[in-house]
């Protein structure tokens, strides 16, 4: 058995190769992140094992995000499925090893292949085409979704200085009616002098004629006596953050449509669960990926970083213990958001929460209750294939 280790970086990529007997087929070599470098390394294992294959060839490799996307790929055409280490299993396994604190490229290769041989590693499992497209869909909105909420806080700042009294009069300074307006006329003195027929018909317009000019009224009146600041510097900002966040909203409806087309075409059961729709299953069913991968529910939740820590020693036992929260940071998220809904239309979920609640647990240990629940449930529904049934009690 030919065994290959591979340290994976931006720019390069440490190898290291060795035989079953723990022999040393080839000194430690590194090739670069390019087609020239995937081949060099495929070239080193030919000239080794003429005939590679997953029976006879390992390749093993470190998760690194994006990173080795690519090589990862590679090696899936050539039909030998890496397997894909979690670098904080390496980063003990390497510890165990050796008292020193030893942290080389190199030496990550080598232990990547003496892990190869001593542990029972499953190789990587392609993902299917809806679920790598949903994936890359689903995270692009997550961060877009970062991206306009820091905009929405600095709106919030910038109005905080130019219009404090705003607040006070509109549900939210955010809401796409009072934007548009102060896009239009984006601090108090531009407010006051308004001619009110134009401002009752901005208001009216980007209101879909929820307010009218007793607002507008409401609006100059408060505009005349702020002691907000009339900095035209300020104003300009206000204007670019305004433009951000109408485009980061845009952008995300575009991104829905995506996701929306692509869940359709899955038709998942887990859209059987009253309170999940189209953005939170397709973030819950591409990091999940094939569900086969798990054995059991609590496998999918040690992934989600939703089971609890354990510490005992001797005669003590922790009974308040934390989530791990070493899994994928997307699915938990995801799950937590999908509990908040739930709970507003299952009547069980509903039940379950109250019950963790009544039992003393804060809001939100209640609600990761609820998420390792609903966890469950989505297990048994992925693996069954069956729709969602409520059962109270």
């Amino acid at each position: 058995m030919l065994y290959i280790g591979i340290d994976i970086a931006k720019n390069k990529h440490d190898c290291f190769i060795t035989n079953s007997k723990g022999k040393l087929l080839s000194d430690s070599f590194v090739v670069e992140n390019s087609i020239k470098g995937f081949d060099a390394i495929y070239k080193k294992i030919l000239f080794f094992e003429p005939n590679p294959s997953i029976l006879n060839t390992k390749v093993g490799l470190e998760a690194t995000g994006h990173y080795s996307n690519n090589i990862i790929d590679f090696f899936c055409k050539k039909n030998l499925k890496p397997v894909v280490f979690n670098p904080l299993h390496t980063n003990l396994y390497r510890k165990s090893l050796s008292l020193r604190k030893i942290k080389t490229d190199k030496s990550d290769a080598q232990f990547i292949t003496i892990m190869l041989k001593t542990e029972d590693a499953k190789p990587y499992s392609p993902t299917s085409y809806h679920t790598s497209e949903l994936k890359a869909l689903s995270r692009n909105r997550f961060r877009l979704i970062k991206q306009c909420s820091r905009c929405k806080v600095a709106l919030n700042r910038l109005l905080d200085i130019i219009f404090p009294e705003l607040a006070t009069i509109v549900s939210r300074v955010s809401q796409k009616s009072v934007i548009l307006t102060l896009l239009e006329v984006p601090n108090t003195k531009l407010i006051a002098d308004c001619h009110l027929n134009r401002l009752t018909s901005l208001l009216a317009k980007n209101s879909n004629r929820m307010y009218g000019k007793n607002k507008a009224i409401e609006f100059r009146e408060l505009a005349k006596n702020s002691i907000g600041s009339n900095s035209a510097a300020l104003a300009f900002e206000l204007q670019q953050t305004i433009r951000s966040i109408l485009f980061f909203q845009n952008e995300i409806k575009i991104l829905d449509e995506q996701i929306e087309r692509l869940v359709d075409e899955i038709d998942s059961p887990i859209m059987t669960i009253p309170g999940i729709a189209y953005t939170l299953s397709a973030m819950i069913l591409s990091e999940i990926g094939d569900i086969n991968k798990f054995d059991t529910p609590s496998k999918l939740l040690a992934f989600a970083g939703l089971e609890p820590s354990t510490h005992q020693s001797g005669n003590y036992t922790a009974t308040h213990n934390t989530m791990v929260k070493r899994g994928s940071k997307y699915l938990r998220w995801a799950l937590m958001q999908a509990a908040r809904q739930v709970c507003m239309r299952s009547q069980a979920f509903a039940a379950y929460k109250a019950k963790k609640l009544a039992e003393g647990k804060h809001f939100f240990v209640a609600l990761s209750h609820v998420s390792k629940k609903l966890l469950r449930v989505i297990f048994h529904l992925l693996k069954s294939g069956d729709f969602y049934t409520e059962q109270i009690g």
